[in-house]
């Protein structure tokens, strides 16, 4: 029997602990992969017990407060190993297969631990979750990452910066000096900086360590990284968004294996002309680096090659899809009101246009005073968008749920009416998909790249408000228009499957270890 393919996959979160449509797109994509007998070890910042395990086994990595960090040093009496005072007087956790999620971990060298290995290695296809615990998010910037942080710790953020001053000298000083290669490299697309320190730090076992600084933990997660990838065996790497692009690159260079990237959106989806230097730096660093980039649109694409000048013989385009339920009708829960009920699901940031969708919500009111309108979802914009519904007199005709996530999402799905996507910009939008998948008629930006595929969904241009206001009108209006939406859209629903996408993700594997 042909040995699997064996990827080494990084990604910032997984369901059903998610921000946005990221971790969503990673459960799919991983799925799709297994079912062509691929191979995925996948480091995430945190596992946290309760995600699916049907298809994947759950396994720990040494997590934060560092515990420990050893450097093997050579002397004339043989390998001896010096190490720091550790923050947490417990021995690191070793990383081994098949542990269940809450029960003690195996110890490597163990005869169980052995045991367990071995047997999990007869699995053709497994996905394991690497833990490096963290808290920064995907889609968050570095002065919400700090506030993120007091408001975990209770501490100022003076306290946080002093006590990330006061860490391990030997560990903090191998974090910053990760951090100054990685941005030396992408201020000047050269990486021999960054080889100079892996070189200089070969031997180094790190756990990593919070600090208050976004980049810090990102160049953290990159040293962690870069330890899996001396213990695990695999054929390439994978990383997902900018995040993991350092990760990935140390990986790469550590196991002298090829580095694929896949974007699903870019700084200027995120941030439109006033980008983050220091982010579409190190996207840059990513996509120069990486053999292959895999773009969730075409749209997507035209971006890297326009903006950051990729070659686009390098460039895949791999459209997301979704997942179907065995049991969809099961989340037709019953409404409690008889008003259509109107649904924006999302991070609430300028990139997803919310404001768009309160001025059209503001146009239905006027001729459907019945419409109830939800937004569902947090994010920077939330406050103004709450005082914008009340100067547009929508306060009792608009709910605001808040971030939800799990069942509490696809409750909301199912007892929505119609589905708006006004984004701003949109590489790819896979919650369109999702609400189809739930019988659920959707309009949707023009300005996306799931409209690039999607046929049966009314589209707009994300400033017209007023063909917004239309299109959703037109729906409560006519039952008809809305029935044919779903049926058909259920039919093409039939096509977007995570196994047709994970082939052709296999695929751009082979094309790189060939």
């Amino acid at each position: 029997m042909t040995a699997p393919l064996k990827v080494l996959m990084l990604g910032w979160e997984f369901p059903p602990h998610i921000s946005g449509g990221l971790g969503t797109a990673c459960y799919g994509l991983t799925q799709g992969l297994a079912h062509h007998g691929v191979d995925v070890t996948f480091v995430v910042p945190k596992t946290w017990g309760d995600e699916d395990q049907s298809f994947l086994k759950l396994v720990g990595a040494n997590t934060v407060p560092v515990k420990r960090w050893t450097r093997i040093e050579h002397g004339e009496t043989g390998p001896r190993v010096a190490s720091s005072p550790a923050l947490d007087a417990r021995e690191p956790e070793a990383v081994v297969q098949g542990t269940p999620s809450g029960a003690a971990p195996l110890r490597a060298g163990t005869a169980t631990a052995r045991e367990e290995r071995e047997r999990t290695e007869t699995l053709q296809t497994t996905l394991r979750l690497l833990e490096v615990e963290s808290t920064l998010r995907p889609y968050l910037g570095e002065s919400g990452y700090l506030q993120q942080l007091v408001e975990l710790t209770g501490l100022t953020a003076e306290e946080l910066v002093r006590r990330f001053a006061d860490a391990p000298e030997e560990a903090r000083r191998a974090v910053a000096e990760l951090e100054r290669a990685l941005f030396e490299a992408s201020a000047s697309g050269e990486l021999s900086r960054i080889e100079a320190v892996l070189g200089s730090e070969e031997k180094l076992h790190f756990s990593g360590f919070y600090g208050p600084d976004l980049m810090a933990e990102v160049a953290r997660y990159a040293l962690v990284v870069g330890e899996v990838a001396r213990r695990e065996a695999f054929d390439v790497v994978h990383a997902h968004d900018w995040m993991t692009y350092p990760a990935g690159i140390v990986a790469a260079r550590v196991a002298k294996k090829p580095l694929v990237v896949h974007m699903h959106a870019c700084e200027y989806d995120r941030s439109g002309e006033h980008v983050n230097e220091r982010v579409r730096g190190l996207e840059q660093l990513g996509l120069s680096a990486a053999e292959r980039i895999v773009c969730v649109s075409h749209y997507t694409a035209n971006v890297l090659r326009q903006r950051y000048h990729v070659d686009p013989d390098k460039l895949r385009v791999v459209h997301n899809a979704v997942t179907h339920k065995d049991q969809m009708e099961a989340w037709h829960w019953e409404k409690h009101i008889p008003e259509p009920i109107v649904l924006f699901l999302g991070r609430v940031t300028f990139q997803k246009g919310p404001d768009y969708f309160l001025e059209a919500a503001a146009r239905v009111v006027k001729v459907e005073p019945s419409v109830k309108f939800v937004m569902s979802g947090s994010g920077d914009m939330l406050p103004k968008m709450i005082e914008r519904a009340a100067r547009l007199g929508l306060a009792r005709h608009i709910h605001f749920t808040g971030f939800l996530k799990g069942a509490d999402v696809e409750r909301m799905y199912a007892m929505a009416d119609i589905y708006v996507m006004p984004s701003v910009s949109e590489p790819f939008g896979i919650s369109p998909l999702e609400a189809m998948a739930l019988d659920v008629p959707v309009v949707l930006s023009r300005q996306s790249g799931v409209s690039e595929i999607l046929r049966n969904a009314l589209k707009v241009d994300f400033w017209d408000v007023q063909d917004m206001a239309n299109k959703i009108l037109a729906l409560i209006r006519y039952p008809a228009l809305a029935q044919q939406l779903t049926e058909e859209g259920r039919n093409e629903l039939a096509t977007f499957r995570w196994d047709v996408r994970g082939k052709l993700v296999r695929e751009i594997y082979e094309e790189v270890v060939a």
